[in-house]
């Protein structure tokens, strides 16, 4: 048990639990050496300023902007010993560890006070709004130490943004007496908490709030953050997943696997799960967007691969596809974007055409030629998937899944081939993959399990020092816990100004897969050889138990940013 915390033996669970859960629930994260102790102090460095926009988020961020980081150093500080109460809310999609920052959070404020008393709001940010929330107690927690999932209060998607809802915020921490609420989310959860903290402070309130980095699409990122929680089990989970299908493409070998993985707005999980296990291709959507590759050049890439390694008598591969591909080549998103346009003013009208023959002649009429052409190059299920428009009435370009789209599009490119240009010897059976919900509520690997815990655990001094506005960080993560740095970054400094729903809004900057980095580099230096020959390597599951370089290693990425 590490000095400071409050946690005794592990009680008596009230459920059944597997072997491993039991085992899990014995292990005590790791802790950066300031926050062992029993004195913990807060450390202030210079006033911030974002990098972009400066005048327009000081505008709409008056009272807390400018804010100094904070660094968190062992010593004799002013931190609150009053008893507290304070809150914690779990907002958006589930990621590894979530429990554990909970758990971090908990142990802290019973270390300091043990009157101190957390609140788990229920269901994500629309319990806050509607004051729907329990205690969360020692036996609670016990249960859930080092588990996946978010089940212990629940998530949601809902957002504090309108006015009613702020208000409702207010009068419900007013009521409660709560010192601070813990907002564990990912970029727009946090641009959500920076907001309800302006608003508090402009009422007066005593309220602080923080924020949590989490986010298995590893896109929340920056000087300040080295990676959101999560992604390192997601990754971990999906390349245990990939080398197993390697591993099988390989002893069937007669099957081309394509396999699409989670992040919409960037690659970072394709290529982390490309470096661990060096498939045969990897689309990483962020070089595709640098570019302007068409998707007729991504077809007549892979169909190059393939057809080169069954020369080479391998009809057989691992294809690897971000979700959000479509969105980053250059001529569906100019096609899309004529589409949205001719939907607005025409939809009525193209809904009543009697059928698709009909709605594809008029729209290719409507259509530049080149939109056309990438069009008519679809399969007709996706032609009438990109007729619909979604909520904000935007096409709905995330239900394409991208993985059958390219299967599509590379079989009759290969029929073609095989029917005018002599390639018989080309054996081409596609299976389609996705791994999504699968990585994200796993037991979280011990990097996770630790970073996660201390993220908490810093969130809970923060919330004592009665900082507002600030999203807590753990640094230097690829050396050993007693070398981690402990401290928080104001959310200002990480805002920038971006057009959502035809509105200038204040968003934390998503981090895209950087192609002239140290882990793209790695990639691209390999990814010839990777492509014809099995290069191919097997992670296996994750290991909880066993040598620290197996148990505890950072993602490939992290460790070559880092340059480790």
């Amino acid at each position: 048990m590490q000095d400071g915390s409050s946690r005794g033996v592990i009680r008596i669970m009230s459920k059944d639990i597997s072997v491993l859960q039991k085992a899990r629930a014995a292990y005590q994260p790791k802790l950066p050496v300031a926050l062992r102790g029993g004195d913990i102090k807060i450390e202030l460095g210079q006033a911030t300023e974002p990098k972009y926009d400066r005048d327009e988020i000081k505008r709409l961020f008056p009272n807390t902007y400018g804010q100094p980081e904070v660094k968190i150093v062992a010593g004799e500080g002013s931190l609150n010993a009053e008893p507290l109460k304070i809150g914690v809310v779990l907002s958006g999609g589930q990621a590894p560890g979530g429990h554990n920052v909970i758990a971090g959070l908990f142990d802290a404020l019973k270390a300091a006070n043990p009157a101190n008393t957390l609140y788990g709001f229920l269901k994500g940010p629309g319990g806050v709004i509607r004051a729907k929330y329990k205690e969360i107690t020692a036996e609670i927690i016990d249960e859930y130490r080092n588990t996946g999932g978010f089940d212990m209060i629940m998530s949601g998607r809902d957002k504090i943004e309108t006015l009613e809802d702020l208000q409702a915020c207010e009068k419900n921490f007013a009521d409660m007496g709560l010192a601070g609420l813990v907002i564990i989310g990912g970029d727009d959860s946090n641009t959500n908490a920076a907001m309800l903290a302006e608003y508090l402070r402009a009422k007066g309130s005593s309220t602080v709030i923080v924020g949590v980095p989490k986010t298995i699409d590893g896109d929340m990122k920056n000087d300040q953050i080295e990676a959101s929680f999560g992604f390192d089990t997601a990754c971990k989970v999906y390349s245990e997943l990939i080398g197993n299908i390697e591993r099988d493409a390989t002893s069937a070998v007669k099957y081309w696997h394509f396999i699409r993985l989670m992040g919409r707005a960037a690659s970072h999980v394709t290529l982390e799960c490309a470096l661990q296990t060096h498939p045969n291709i990897s689309l990483i959507s962020e070089e595709v967007q640098a570019k302007g590759t068409t998707l007729h050049e991504i077809v007549e890439y892979i169909v190059d691969v393939i057809v080169k390694r069954a020369e080479n008598g391998r009809n057989y591969g691992v294809l690897l596809v971000p979700e959000g591909l479509p969105e980053f080549i250059s001529d569906i998103k100019t096609m899309i974007d004529e589409l949205s346009n001719i939907l607005g003013k025409d939809e009525d009208f193209i809904r009543q055409l009697n059928d698709h023959s009909e709605r594809l002649q008029y729209l290719s009429g409507e259509l530049t030629d080149a939109s056309a052409r990438v069009y008519g190059s679809l399969p007709y299920a996706i032609q009438e998937v990109l007729l619909k428009r979604d909520s904000h009435g935007n096409v709905p370009l995330s239900q394409v899944e991208t993985e059958r789209l390219l299967i599509d599009l590379v079989h009759d490119r290969i029929k073609y081939l095989k029917k005018h240009e002599d390639k018989d010897f080309v054996k081409f059976s596609p299976l389609a993959h996705f791994f999504g919900y699968e990585g994200r509520c796993a037991a979280p690997s011990n990097y996770d399990a630790d970073y996660t815990y201390s993220l908490g655990y810093a969130a809970a001094q923060v919330a004592r020092a009665g900082m507002t506005g600030y999203t807590v960080n753990i640094q230097n993560t690829t050396k050993p816990a007693d070398e981690w740095i402990a401290g928080a970054t104001p959310v200002t400094l990480m805002l920038n100004m971006e057009t959502r729903k035809g509105k200038r809004v204040p968003v934390i900057k998503k981090a895209l897969v950087d192609i002239d980095g140290a882990p793209f580099a790695e990639f691209a230096k390999n990814r010839e050889k990777w492509a014809l020959t099995d290069a191919y390597t097997f992670p296996g599951p994750i290991q909880y138990f066993g040598p620290t370089e197996v148990c505890d290693a950072p993602t490939k990425t992290l460790a070559l940013e880092k340059g480790v």
